[in-house]
């Protein structure tokens, strides 16, 4: 679906209140345009509206939105009155439903006592929570159909999925219904939803944001938290607002060199990128997806940077598949252990999805000796990885997923006949992702292609470890240079 683009970065014709961005938004409410309250009841009504054609919101905070955003101490930061969506994963909310789209969590109504850090900090910012979003069990899918909730349905086309595992907050976003939203990243969990939905999905630097109280490390070393939104400048601005350590985190990112949204705008010079459309292990890609490669490496040769055909030849090393699926199935079983022990019960392997339950029973039958082996040799591999930029390279550009969204209810593990089959694919899905979970590399989405059908196709931009500023100066010219904050996906806001 081929709409008219406009040159208003991260914003929109006037009177289109939902298609402004965050930082559009809260400029209204400083300049006294608009009040938080009015902010909020009109995504609260965006919501009402076009959710039951998404499902992508789980859990409404109605009562205690209004209240936050009347409140005369709602935090002045530089959000405030904002509406904004929480992830049902990792960054818990006080006093709210917390389930990671586990039925048996659902069942039992759970509930957590306290805010995270790091909802603490978006609160701070003076985003409004209106919300939490929907997500595969556990975060294991990169399709958001939990039995738990149902599917969440992509705004471009309903009858695909927006990706996972934060697909319910890039639909949400994507529809319109707010400006930014929580997600986080395992193994692409931000950037696959966000190159679905024709978003910017950044995954920071392993450290960037505190996984605290909880947690510091959460599935091993791959777990990063950011948010998915419209402009490259929201992006950056949440970044500033909540980067940084906590007491007692066991490592953290080196601080940035000054403030991520004077990136926004600055010359980034005259990045050397390396260029990938095979998938690691030399599978082809899909033809939109090549294309919008195609596309992206020539408008970033136009705006004068050396783009040439280079990548890390570690990612076509087979070990890391072998090594992160041993990760993946010993966190789960850590995982059921751990909400076992939380909700007083053994939690059975009925209880779960058939993907879950045989990554239990994998994850169980693991040797510490071996977890530590594997992690040993991803580590390795991250090594190797990284010396590509270190060898002068700035930038690798590459697709975000080797093919367009798929159909509703293709990437679901149903029984343990078609179980090979979808965990092969899924594994192929995320091949351009989840390398640089297991670097720490610091790797957006950016929303440049459309193909023939009106699906978005993202492509991915990764960068040195701990060099976020690269990534947000290159992206900023690219949308600069090729706008797509007028497009408008089929399921959308009015205004």
């Amino acid at each position: 679906m081929e709409q008219v683009q406009t040159s208003v970065v991260g914003g929109a014709a006037p009177g289109e209140l939902a298609w402004r961005d965050a930082t559009a938004q809260a400029d209204l409410v400083r300049r006294g345009e608009v009040t938080p309250t009015e902010l909020v009841d009109a995504a609260l009504a965006r919501i009402d509206a076009l959710d039951p054609q998404l499902n992508a919101v789980i859990h409404r905070f109605d009562d205690a939105a209004h209240a936050a955003a009347a409140a005369p101490d709602l935090p002045a930061g530089p959000f405030q009155g904002v509406p904004f969506l929480v992830k049902d994963m990792v960054c818990h909310t006080a006093g709210d439903p917390y389930h990671q789209g586990m039925q048996v969590l659902k069942d039992i109504g759970w509930t957590e006592p306290e805010d995270t850090v790091l909802a603490a900090r978006y609160r701070a910012t003076g985003f409004v929570f209106c919300g939490k979003t929907n997500l595969p069990e556990m975060a294991m899918s990169v399709t958001t159909e939990p039995r738990a909730y149902g599917p969440t349905r992509n705004p471009w086309d309903p009858t695909r999925s927006p990706g996972g595992s934060s697909g319910g907050a890039a639909a949400a976003v994507a529809a319109g219904l707010v400006p930014v939203a929580h997600g986080n990243d395992m193994g692409g969990s931000i950037r696959f939803p966000a190159g679905a939905c024709g978003l910017v999905g950044l995954k920071p630097t392993r450290a960037r944001t505190t996984l605290a109280p909880d947690h510091g490390e959460y599935w091993g070393p791959l777990t990063h938290e950011h948010v998915l939104c419209r402009s490259v400048r929201d992006c950056a601005g949440v970044l500033d607002a909540v980067h940084g350590p906590a007491p007692g985190d066991p490592y953290t990112a080196p601080p940035p060199r000054r403030p991520y949204v004077d990136e926004v705008g600055a010359d980034p010079g005259r990045l050397r990128v390396g260029v990938r459309t095979t998938a690691p292990g030399g599978a082809a890609v899909h033809p939109d997806c090549a294309a919008a490669v195609a596309a992206a490496a020539s408008l970033l040769e136009s705006l004068g940077h050396a783009v040439e055909p280079a990548t890390p030849t570690e990612l076509d090393r087979p070990e890391i598949a072998a090594g992160f699926a041993l990760l993946f199935t010993t966190i789960t079983a850590r995982e059921v252990e751990r909400w076992s022990e939380r909700i007083g019960r053994t939690i059975g392997p009925d209880e779960l999805e058939p993907l879950t339950a045989v990554s239990l029973e994998v994850g169980r039958a693991t040797t510490a000796p071996q977890y530590l082996g594997a992690l040993e040799g991803l580590q390795r591999y991250a090594r190797r990885i990284a010396q590509w930029w270190a060898d002068g390279w700035d930038l690798l550009l590459t697709p975000t997923s080797p093919e367009p969204p798929a159909r509703i209810g293709e990437l679901v593990v149903s029984d343990a006949a078609d179980e090979g089959t979808v965990l092969e694919r899924m594994s192929g899905l995320t091949g351009f992702m989840v390398p640089f979970n297991v670097t720490g590399q610091p790797a957006v989405s950016l929303p440049l292609h459309w193909n023939d059908d009106g699906l978005p196709i993202g492509v991915q931009l990764v960068a040195a470890f701990g060099r976020e500023d690269v990534l947000f100066r290159a992206a900023a010219q690219l949308e600069t240079a090729h706008p797509w904050a007028a497009r408008r996906p089929r399921v959308a806001a009015n205004g």
